[in-house]
């Protein structure tokens, strides 16, 4: 298997090669080559194994035989050794055609666990068999930092400095990150937006001599194993929900900010898994809702919202989504690129926009709907749901024909974000790893949204590498 650039101006790169360079040297995103296909007949076989099983057989489409097979099957089991239920992404039924799929048994309860275990026991594998420092630098509006943190703490051979928005995350998410105290961990809180901490990742990451000269690596979802890590669940939930129904295609509805954990999807749907329709759910900050209606991807003005891992305007995985819609067209690609980049916008014709709609529905759900939604489950179906996932039960409900079956992926323990379950008048009681960070001091640095501050407090952190 090999990779290409979505701007075109990446030769076919091998898989471990594509993980080290993250996001491309030409400013795009590294795709599959050819999006593997499997045939209805393995997807038969594959409904019986069990998630680490499938996680191998899948990998193994992208990494073929890059790395050894039983070295993989052993990252992958280091990977979901540490979650907390045995089938790492268990199925809930919550209504007649409604499933949830709990994404949030990992170390940090949350969905980035899923793909961040197994992306930071791959770098340390990386960088042992290379015998290589990784740096890794990476943005977060909340789950991706505490999830990339536990991912790698402690590793020999890697430092990790996480940017995240001061004062525009959850407080558990916020102590998830900065209460970990290892000499290669640095958090930095940036006095600014979501969307300024990943607009100086990808400057700096764009900057090839800067990214060379301090082995940068990415574990934000520009990197591509966070997307290929994404997709198991998508099989492994329509696997679970077809035994326990006998359907044929299955609806899927999804909370992304970042286009990231949908696209995934969107991936799973190429491969051949039957997926029916894929649901974007998003809040106020509803950039990819727009242009999924109305084919304009245009940012507007940032909202804090109780749905604070989604307050993004500017999502970096949609550049990937364009490549497939452009019939991937990397000059077309790297053309509307720069017209985003010099107007701000992006406008696709009613042609292509037909195309959007065939692959995607949308829903941006407002401050209220999303408190609604929360209570009104609570107390019908005794089930509590974190804001992000309410945001995907709302778009769920929005589309819901009840002759189909939908699930709703649950990206968050509700315990992550208990600002937002206050407000319902909801008590919850904490998981214990939860209620332990409320005693332990913090470790960050308060900075500017500006990246030469931001370089010399990598440079100090790189240099104790060394």
């Amino acid at each position: 298997m090999n990779f290409v650039s979505t701007r075109g101006n990446v030769s076919e790169i091998g898989f471990i090669d594509t993980v080290l360079m993250g996001l491309a040297d030409d400013g795009g995103l590294l795709i599959p080559s050819k999006i593997p296909q499997i045939p209805q007949t393995r997807l038969e076989e594959m409904a019986k194994l069990t998630y680490q099983e499938l996680a191998y057989e899948i990998f193994s489409y992208y990494i073929e035989g890059e790395i050894p097979e039983n070295e993989l099957k052993e990252l992958i089991h280091q990977s979901y050794s540490t979650f907390r239920d045995p089938e790492v992404t268990p199925v809930r039924k919550v209504k007649d055609n409604m499933y949830v799929l709990e994404l949030f048994h990992g170390p940090t309860f949350a969905f980035k666990d899923i793909a961040l275990q197994f992306l930071g026991n791959l770098y340390s594998y990386v960088s042992k068999r290379q015998n290589k420092i990784i740096h890794i630098l990476g943005a977060t509006s909340g789950d991706t930092g505490a999830s990339a943190i536990e991912g790698v703490r402690g590793k020999e051979g890697i430092r990790i400095c996480i940017l995240h928005p001061h004062q525009k995350v959850s407080k558990v998410q916020e102590l998830q990150m900065t209460t970990v105290h290892d000499k290669n961990v640095l958090n930095l809180s940036v006095k600014g937006t979501f969307d300024d901490c990943q607009r100086i990742i990808k400057e700096l990451f764009a900057d090839v001599d800067f990214k060379n000269k301090y082995h940068l690596r990415a574990i934000n979802s520009i990197n591509f194993v966070r997307i290929l890590a994404q997709t198991v669940y998508y099989f492994y939930a329509y696997f679970q929900v077809a035994k326990q129904t006998g359907i044929k295609s299955l609806n899927f509805s999804v909370p992304t900010g970042n286009f990231g954990d949908i696209f995934a999807g969107y991936l799973a749907k190429r491969m051949g898994l039957p997926i029916n329709k894929l649901i974007l759910a998003t809040n106020e900050n509803n950039i990819l809702e727009r242009f999924i209606h109305d084919g304009v991807y245009m940012p507007g003005q940032f909202h804090s919202t109780y749905s604070p891992s989604m307050d993004i305007q500017v999502a970096s995985n949609f550049e990937r989504y364009l490549y497939y819609l452009l019939d991937e067209n990397p000059s077309l690609v790297s053309s509307l690129m720069d017209q985003f980049k010099s107007e701000g916008k992006i406008v696709v014709s009613e042609e292509l926009l037909q195309k959007v709609k065939d692959d995607f529905a949308a829903h941006g759900v407002m401050g209220e709907e999303c408190l609604q939604t929360i209570s009104k489950y609570y107390d019908e179906s005794n089930y509590l749901l974190d804001p992000h996932t309410a945001c995907g039960v709302a778009a769920y409900e929005k589309y819901n024909e009840s002759s189909e079956v939908y699930v709703t992926l649950a990206t968050a323990h509700p315990a992550k974000f208990n600002e937002s379950i206050e407000r319902c008048h909801i008590e919850q009681v904490f998981p214990e790893k939860i209620n332990q960070l409320f005693n332990k001091p913090q470790y960050q640095e308060i900075v500017d949204a500006d990246n030469n501050e931001i370089v010399r407090e990598l440079e100090r952190l790189f240099s104790s590498s060394h």
